[in-house]
């Protein structure tokens, strides 16, 4: 009986442990556990957060490039605005990843942190901009759809101005012409001044600036409309310029010397090279952002284009990019793999 009694015991420990060990074998541990979730862990993006000096072709490029990361790459972006010297040190900090227009004369700064290695500089946005004085091109050569002649057909310098002034009157001085000019606060406006006076331009024209960017714009709109002449200072790319067929007047060719000989200003602007800006350990980080933004080159043209839509459909700036895209869709394949391209299309429809 006792022996009976013994095996009976022996076999009932037997199954226990044998369902304990069934049981263990389908229930993980918690280092199994572990395991299992950092092998299917995924590596989150950074996000990209964009300059914004406030001006529309630069928040134009901004909204084109954030599009393609989100909708092609995955990645989340942000705007931070500010001025351009307060933009640069944010992306010297790290706060701020990219500026899609950076004005390399009017910010030197940017080029020294590209020295130090700071700052990256990853191409050319657009180097076909311009700036000076312009007269709407009905102005030389007439408009027979309008029904406008050809009121200054030797118009073709800006000293030409001098044997036109009976056709620029000022309405609030007559016996005297004028020659709109940017807004007071910009460096331009003082520069134009100092310019026009040196070509002597002053001794029939009154160089009178505008209230504002705006102003100057409504400015020139207005003339056009009308068919009337209109001469002053703009520049390129602006909606106006994608709107308005306008014509800058030659002057002489950029040199430094004539540029800076006391201080006269006597020749045309230097062409400016307007690059991408970046901060270098963001881009190190994430390659497939910088080698998207190193392809990324578009033209005056193009983006003028885009802010006269911008401008005649009261659009918003991230409708414009969209359209921008859609209109240029060749051109976007050259910057991204063919993967991000279907992507970003997919998301436009």
């Amino acid at each position: 009986m006792k022996n009976t009694n013994k095996i009976w015991l022996f076999l009932f420990v037997l199954i226990l442990m044998v369902g304990a060990t069934a049981c263990s074998t389908n229930i993980p541990n918690d280092s199994e556990k572990t395991e299992e979730i950092d092998t299917e862990a995924v590596v989150e993006k950074e996000t990209v957060v964009f300059g914004d000096a406030g001006w529309d072709s630069l928040r134009l490029h901004n909204a084109i490039a954030a599009f393609i990361l989100e909708e092609g790459y995955g990645y989340e972006t942000d705007v931070i605005p500010g001025s351009s010297v307060n933009l640069i040190e944010g992306m010297v900090a790290g706060d701020i990843a990219v500026m899609m227009e950076m004005w390399q004369d009017n910010t030197p700064a940017f080029g020294e942190h590209v020295k130090s290695g700071t700052l990256m500089n990853l191409g050319t946005n657009f180097d076909d901009n311009a700036q000076g004085l312009y007269v709407p091109r009905y102005v030389i050569e007439g408009d027979a759809e309008r029904g406008i002649e050809a009121m200054a057909p030797d118009l073709k310098t800006v000293h030409d101005l001098m044997d036109y002034s009976d056709l620029f009157p000022d309405a609030e001085d007559p016996g005297r012409a004028i020659i709109v000019n940017g807004p007071p606060s910009w460096a331009v406006t003082t520069i134009m001044e100092i310019k026009l006076q040196g070509y002597g331009l002053d001794e029939k024209y009154n160089i009178v600036g505008s209230g504002s960017s705006a102003a100057l714009a409504a400015s020139l709109a207005a003339a056009y409309e009308k068919g009337q002449p209109w001469v002053g200072y703009y520049w390129e790319p602006t909606w106006i310029s994608g709107k308005y067929d306008i014509v800058l007047l030659e002057d002489a060719p950029f040199d430094e010397a004539l540029w800076n000989e006391g201080s006269k200003y006597a020749c045309e602007f230097k062409p400016e090279d307007v690059v991408i800006g970046a901060n270098t350990e963001f881009m190190q980080n994430n390659p497939e952002v910088m080698a998207f933004l190193e392809k990324y080159k578009t033209s005056s043209a193009l983006t003028a284009e885009a802010l006269a839509y911008l401008q005649d459909n009261d659009a918003e700036i991230d409708e414009a990019a969209q359209w921008f895209i859609l209109e240029n869709q060749e051109l976007v394949k050259e910057w991204v793999p063919e993967d991000v391209f279907t992507k970003v299309m997919t998301a436009l429809k």
